[in-house]
């Protein structure tokens, strides 16, 4: 028979578990789950659940199956941002379905993510050569956020007073409307003008002016003096540019642009209905400091040689917490992986053939609906155009529904229509014929009788003035022209995974990062194109199949949580949080409450939180938090007194991000919603609770979760994550919805609330994921995997307790789902630093856990559900051992300058090139520990220079002598 996938997600068998559940002192798994969780706020067992019962992997996979085929397979020209691509399969076997790049985690360590981060610097180097800006980060959530993004940049960095920004009237949709949501949370005033016809008034100060280029109607046009009008008021410009037509057109910054924005979807990465997809953001020179996200940089490791790690740190959100400026703290990173060696695969020259090939496409098309008498509204344009039809527009996109074909409704006369890399000679025949012209339009023998396109003599960018052709090279680094053969891509790619750690190699116990099993069967229909070819803006009867499985997992995520309404669409953790405040603050101002305005936040809350409620309009006030990790009720009814009137929200992490059970949950939320507040219950440890309770029961009135922590998506090397919003019923009119969204009503009401995305159900594509494991898992399985992730915490505890003190533990001296080990006594005594036992973990083959968060000198282990007994003895193995070598050095045996842990960690050339100085052995470097003989990763480079903040890092691609 055949195990249930609950024995296979969890690594820890009975025996197994019988184990840890001696050494912590307990009968069984629920005792321990009585005891560590609150009796308060445990649920009761329900008569019926919303969740089936758990199904086999093959019954999954069925079900899936069977969904797919209820989207209907058509062709979308629907454009908007939104392109049908050609993934090159050594790019989707290599990097897509590779777990090697799926199942690693931000390079936070950058000794062991040499080869991501390499993938990274292609990625930034793609984009400022592009974009003809200076510096550009690893990319953004998507293109509308990012525009957002660029908005605040404008604003941080414009000498102007105003708190005006202008909008371009032909700017996408979705881009308009979010930016609207958006500004409207932190009192910027958008003013919608057609740029191209009015240019900027000279009668109204701004601060900045976006502008979309090539325009949302296709239109071509000169921004320069709309540019240097802008600026002469001392605004800033941002430019919404599409890269594929950036290697035919002038550059953003040839333009004048200050900031250029975008998407990188149309490079290799599918569609996914929306979604995940890397956006983009790039400045000019000066701008460097106000860059939002992550970035780059090229160091030096500690023999001199050039290592790249992340750049400029202290801008990260986490840190800046209240006085951030976005609250962007993660990237899409496996997306940009894709988008970069799609540049690389094709390199300056295949871009510019695709992109020619496109443009005459559309050049064609528009000429031959001249030629029978149609209108095509713009002569210059790149893949786009808009065409006045005869008859009502609606006959024409049903003509062409009927031959597979989404075409865009503009307006009752109006039809978009546009074109890709995918679009053949037939598929242009078709969209020819839903017009009204004859049947076979572009079609013609060829020399062997095949049909073959008839418009070779078209000229691509016809209507495009000369002046915005692009003259200047881009893509000259070799990178981008070296790897020309199949055989050359695969090797480059594998050289560059075997650089990284992730997990298929080993453990990442990354503390409140939940890097849990991603698994196989999870993954398998994110490929599939039912899925992954389907446009976000696509008619609903065309993607039954998607609204389906979103109904279905929006059903049993609120099942899980004690929520009455879900929402899918927040493309991060940070955006879910953003869009759970911005409910808040909608809730309140319907009520006639504007002056609620407060946010209470816990001193050890993630810094995401602060950063959220700034920008949702909210002002921060920090409650203490007590000795014990909890917070302090005396402060907190303090800080409620006083702002009573005020109180907009408490934002609260549960359990705590000091990973214990608070016991005073409820009647924290209770005191908030007496003074007339909200409650935000942050889902980020919801691995800890599932199954055994519920943000809703806990007196929640919204949460976040990340599917890419306790759901199974994986976390690809820093994104893709989904995190949806989930709330109240009388918050659910406020979560957020979109302007080309299919359905207004879900499970748990009509949704009104504004966009926190780009696409109506934001990364859609990796849904599935979730499903999936909801599915095969069950309530039972998940609540199973809670117990394990529990149990498997504590065990390290009790094993670590009298190497590593444990910073917090709640009842019966126990921890929820991860554990703090305090290591500031440990540098007390020996000198030796938590980035030494880090970086020496390497050493020993471990990723190390989450370092000084929340507590400076202390590591957050997490080992999941997912990992055996094996690995987790491994792991307490191996912080024993690096214990004893810290008091070696104590004790004089090794000098505090020279020992295993400040050297770590050590490569194969420091072991064997050169002379041996070191007063321990090369086998007490390389191999701590015997099993490692045959096992050892090798890390590509030795410890990296922190000093974040260095102006001198250089954040594209180096010239390949620095690594000689």
């Amino acid at each position: 028979m055949t195990r249930p996938f609950v024995a296979r997600h969890i690594g820890a068998d009975a025996d197994a578990q019988r184990v840890m559940l001696d050494a912590i002192g307990y009968d069984d798994v629920d005792a321990l789950m009585a005891t560590a969780v609150p009796a308060s706020i445990q649920v009761v067992e329900r008569e019926t659940s919303d969740l089936p019962p758990a199904a086999t992997e093959a019954e999954a996979l069925a079900e899936l199956r069977m969904l797919a085929s209820q989207n209907r397979a058509a062709r979308p020209m629907i454009g908007l941002g939104y392109y049908d691509t050609l993934t090159p399969s050594v790019i989707s076997r290599n990097v897509l379905e590779n777990p090697s790049w799926y199942t690693a985690y931000t390079p936070y360590q950058p000794e062991i993510s040499q080869g991501r981060l390499e993938a990274l610097i292609n990625f930034q180097t793609m984009v400022t050569d592009l974009t003809g800006l200076a510096t550009a980060n690893a990319s953004m959530l998507d293109e509308p956020t990012a525009v957002v993004e660029g908005m605040l940049v404008a604003r941080r960095a414009s000498r102007s007073k105003s708190n005006v920004f202008l909008v371009d009237a032909d700017a996408l949709p979705q881009t308009r409307s979010l930016l609207a949501h958006r500004a409207a949370a932190v009192g910027i005033e958008l003013q919608v003008v057609d740029l191209a016809r009015d240019g900027a008034p000279d009668d109204v100060d701004v601060f900045g002016a976006f502008m979309q280029y090539p325009g949302a109607s296709g239109r071509v046009w000169d921004p320069t003096e709309v540019i240097a009008a802008v600026q002469a008021q001392g605004g800033l410009v941002v430019a919404a540019a599409d890269l594929l037509a950036l290697t035919l057109l002038r550059s953003p910054g040839a333009l004048g642009a200050d900031v250029a924005v975008g998407t990188t979807q149309r490079f290799g990465v599918p569609l996914g209905f929306g979604g995940p997809h890397a956006g983009y953001i790039a400045v000019r020179a000066g701008l460097e400091r106000q860059l939002p996200g992550r970035l780059v940089g090229v160091s030096q490791d500690a023999a001199g040689r050039p290592a790249y790690r992340l750049a400029l740190q202290t801008r990260e959100q986490h840190i800046r917490r209240e006085k951030a400026t976005s609250n962007i703290c993660t990237a899409q990173v496996l997306l940009a992986v894709m988008a970069a060696m799609y540049a690389v695969y094709h390199g300056a020259d295949g871009l510019r053939a695709i992109a020619t090939d496109v443009a005459r496409k559309a050049e064609a098309l528009a000429e031959r609906l001249r030629e029978y008498g149609l209108s095509v509204r713009h002569d210059a344009f790149f893949d786009t155009i808009r065409v006045t039809t005869p008859g009502p527009a609606k006959r024409v996109i049903d003509r062409a529904r009927e031959r597979g074909y989404q075409l865009l409704w503009v307006d009752d006369a109006t039809v978009g229509v546009s074109v890709d890399e995918t679009t053949t000679a037939d598929d242009l025949a078709a969209v020819a014929w839903s017009f009204g012209l004859p049947e076979g339009e572009f079609l013609g023998a060829g020399d062997q009788g095949e049909r073959e396109l008839r418009f070779d003599e078209v000229t691509p960018l016809a209507g495009v003035a000369s002046a915005l052709r692009r003259d200047d090279e881009y893509l000259t680094h070799e990178v981008f022209s070296t790897h020309r053969s199949e055989t050359a891509m695969m090797r480059y790619l594998k050289t560059l995974a075997d650089r990284d750690y992730a997990l298929d190699r080993g453990m990442i116990p990354l503390g409140s990062c939940t890097m849990k099993l991603n698994a196989a069967t999870e993954m398998a229909a994110v490929s599939w194109p039912e899925f992954s070819r389907v446009h976000p803006f696509a008619p609903e009867a065309d993607v039954r199949g998607y609204l389906a499985l979103i109904e279905q997992l929006e059903v049993w995520l609120a099942e899980v949580t004690g929520y009455d309404a879900v929402s899918l669409q927040p493309n991060a953790g940070s955006q879910g949080e953003l869009a759970g405040l911005l409910a808040i603050r909608g809730h309140h101002r319907t009520n006639g409450d504007d002056e609620r305005t407060v946010c209470l936040i816990p001193s050890s809350a993630h810094g995401t939180n602060a950063a959220s409620a700034v920008l949702a309009g909210m002002r921060v006030v920090v409650v203490a938090c007590d000795e014990a990790g909890n917070v302090d009720l005396d402060d907190l009814h303090a800080k409620i007194a006083e702002h009573a009137d005020a109180l907009a929200a408490l934002m609260i992490t549960y359990p705590s991000t000091h990973g214990v059970y608070e016991h005073e949950v409820l009647a924290i939320t209770q005191a908030v919603h007496d003074a007339g507040g909200q409650v935000y219950v942050d889902g980020a440890n919801l691995n800890a609770l599932l199954g055994f309770a519920r943000f809703g029961d806990l007196g929640g009135d919204v949460s976040h979760l990340n599917l890419h922590k306790t759901f199974a998506i994986p976390h690809g090397g820093g994104g893709p994550g989904v995190g949806p919003v989930a709330a109240k019923a009388h918050l659910a009119p406020f979560l957020p919805s979109h302007p080309f969204q299919q359905r207004a009503d879900h499970a748990g009401g009509v949704f009104d609330g504004g966009p926190v995305s780009g696409a109506p159900h934001g990364s859609a594509g990796i849904l599935p994921i979730s499903w999936a494991y909801m599915r095969m898992m069950g309530a039972e399985g998940l609540r199973d995997a809670t117990a394990a992730a529990v149990l498997a915490a504590n065990y390290i505890a009790v094993r670590l307790k009298d190497h590593y003190p444990v910073l917090y533990a709640g009842e019966g001296g126990l921890v929820a789902h991860e554990c703090i080990l305090d290591l500031r006594p440990l540098r007390e005594a020996t000198g030796v630093t938590v980035d030494d036992v880090a970086k020496r973990l390497i050493d020993y083959g471990f990723h190390a856990p989450t370092m000084s968060f929340p507590v400076a000198g202390t590591l957050m282990v997490e080992p999941t559900e997912s990992e055996d007994l094996a690995e987790i003895e491994r792991f307490i193995e191996a912080m024993i051992a690096i214990k004893a070598e810290a008091d070696r050095v104590a004790a004089g045996e090794w000098p505090a300058d020279d020992n295993p842990l400040v050297n770590a960690p050590h490569t194969a050339e420091a072991a064997v090139v050169g002379e041996w100085t070191h007063p321990y052995s090369r086998e007490t470097a390389l191999y701590p520990v015997h099993t490692l003989v045959r096992t050892k990763y090798w890390p590509p480079v030795r410890r990296i220079d922190q000093a974040y903040g260095d102006r001198n890092l250089v954040c594209a691609c180096p010239p390949p002598e620095a690594f000689a």
